[in-house]
C-alpha cells in the first residue's frame, strides 16, 4: 500500500505480481478472499478474519510504542462516509496532528438505524485495555453527544470530553436556578467553567463539568461536558479532535485512497479498514519519530537581531507534512536506499493549552444572579 500509494486490490496485487513473478489475476482474487466471510471460500476449513478481535492488539499496539513515562492518551469517536455506500463509525488514537483508528465498525449506508449499539460495543472492546492510571480522553463533537455515551466512557475509567449543542438548560451545582445554554457565552471572547447539572428534562439531567470557551474569529462556541474537575479541565483540549479529521483524509483521498474501493458490503470493508489502520499505524509512528528527533531550527545560532529572528517572533513553526506523509516518505526513501524502515516510537506532544490571541472575559454567573434576584 505504501510503495502504491494505494489501498485499491487492483493496484497492490499488480505489485505483488511483478514483485512474485505470479499472474496479477491470481494475487487480485487472493486479496478479495482475504476480506470474505467464511461462507464465501472455498474449502472446510476456511475462516474470516475477526475484525473485532483485533481492535484491542491494536491499541496494545500503540501502547507497545508509547513512551510510559507520558501516561496520556487522547481518543476521538467520529464518522465518515464512504460515497452512499457505507459509514464507517471509528475509534481512533489522534497523535501530533493525525489519527490512527483502534476500532470500527461499517454500517450500510442510506439505511435507517441506531448507532448506539455499535459505539457501545466499540468501547467495551476497548475496555481494559490501558494500563491503571492513565489518563485518557475521549472526545466527540456534538452530533455525537448522548448520557448513555458519556456514561459508557466513565466505565471504561476515562474521561469523556463531548462537545455539546447549544440548546438546553443547566444549573449551577447546589443552585436552583436553570440557565440557558444559548445565553452563558454572549458573544466572542468570553469563556466560563463549572460543575454543574446540563439538561432540564429529568431522564436527560447530567451531573458533570461544563467548560465554555468562544474566542474570536469563531462562529460558534466550545460547549464542553465532561467528569474532570473544574481545576483540571482545559477547553483547549478540544482541538485535539481535529486529528481525525486529517486521519480521514489519510485513510481515503489525501492517503490510501480507500473511498474509491468497490466494496459494498459492510463485513468486507470492516477487513479492508483493518490493512489500512495497520498500514498506518506503521506510518505515523515513523514519521511522528521523524519530526520528533528532526533537527532544531537554526534560529538560535543567528545574532539577536537578525532579520529572520524578527520575522518569526512570536509564531510556532507550521507543520509543512504530516505525520503521515512524512512517515510514508521516509519508507520509500528507505525501499530506495536498501533499508528497512521499522516502526517508529512514538513521541507525543504536550496536550494544547492554547492561549488567545487577546485575553477571554470570564463570565460570571454568581453576580449575573445577583442581579436577576
Amino acid at each position: 500500500m505504501i510503495l502504491t500509494q494505494s489501498a485499491g486490490r487492483t493496484a497492490v496485487g499488480a505489485l505483488l505480481a511483478s514483485v512474485w513473478g505470479q499472474s496479477e489475476a491470481t494475487v487480485r482474487q487472493r486479496l478479495r478472499e482475504w476480506t470474505y466471510e467464511a461462507s464465501a471460500k472455498k474449502g472446510a476449513k476456511r475462516v474470516a478474519v475477526d475484525v473485532r478481535a483485533c481492535f484491542a492488539p491494536l491499541l496494545r499496539w500503540v501502547l507497545t510504542y508509547w513512551p510510559a513515562s507520558d501516561a496520556h492518551l487522547a481518543l476521538v469517536l467520529d464518522a465518515t462516509m464512504l460515497g452512499d455506500r457505507c459509514t464507517v463509525l471509528a475509534c481512533s488514537v489522534v497523535y501530533r496532528g493525525s489519527a490512527i483508528p483502534v476500532a470500527w465498525t461499517v454500517v450500510a449506508g442510506n439505511r435507517t438505524g441506531a448507532w448506539k449499539p455499535h459505539w457501545l460495543a466499540l468501547l467495551e472492546e476497548l475496555d481494559d485495555v490501558l494500563p491503571a492510571g492513565w489518563t485518557v480522553l475521549v472526545l466527540a463533537d456534538r452530533a455525537l453527544y448522548a448520557r448513555w455515551l458519556f456514561k459508557r466512557i466513565v466505565a471504561n475509567g476515562w474521561h469523556p470530553f463531548l462537545r455539546i449543542q447549544r440548546q438546553g438548560y443547566f444549573r449551577r451545582a447546589a443552585q436552583a436556578h436553570w440557565h440557558d445554554l444559548r445565553t452563558l457565552l454572549p458573544q466572542p471572547g468570553t469563556a466560563w467553567s463549572g460543575a454543574v447539572t446540563c439538561f432540564k428534562n429529568e431522564e436527560g439531567q447530567l451531573p458533570c463539568t461544563l467548560v465554555a470557551r468562544w474566542d474570536e474569529g469563531y462562529a460558534d462556541p466550545w460547549l464542553i461536558v465532561t467528569d474532570l474537575p473544574v481545576d483540571v479541565a482545559e477547553a483547549a483540549w478540544y482541538g485535539l479532535r481535529s486529528g481525525i479529521e486529517a486521519g480521514f483524509k489519510d485513510l481515503k483521498r489525501g492517503g490510501w485512497h480507500g473511498e474509491q474501493t468497490k466494496l459494498r458490503d459492510p463485513g468486507r470493508m470492516e477487513r479492508h479498514w483493518l490493512a489500512m489502520a495497520v498500514a498506518t499505524l506503521w506510518v505515523v509512528s515513523v514519521g511522528g519519530e521523524a519530526e520528533a528527533t528532526a533537527p532544531g531550527s537554526g534560529l538560535e545560532a543567528l545574532p539577536a537581531l537578525h532579520i529572520a529572528r524578527r520575522a518569526c517572533k512570536g509564531r510556532s513553526q507550521a507543520r509543512l507534512l504530516s505525520c503521515f506523509r512524512r512517515g510514508v516518505v521516509r519508507i520509500l526513501a528507505g525501499v530506495v536506499s536498501g533499508v528497512v524502515v521499522a516502526m517508529g516510537n512514538f513521541w507525543p506532544e504536550p496536550w494544547p493549552t492554547r492561549e488567545p490571541a487577546t485575553p477571554l472575559h470570564i463570565i460570571d454567573l454568581a453576580a449575573r444572579e445577583a442581579l436577576a434576584a
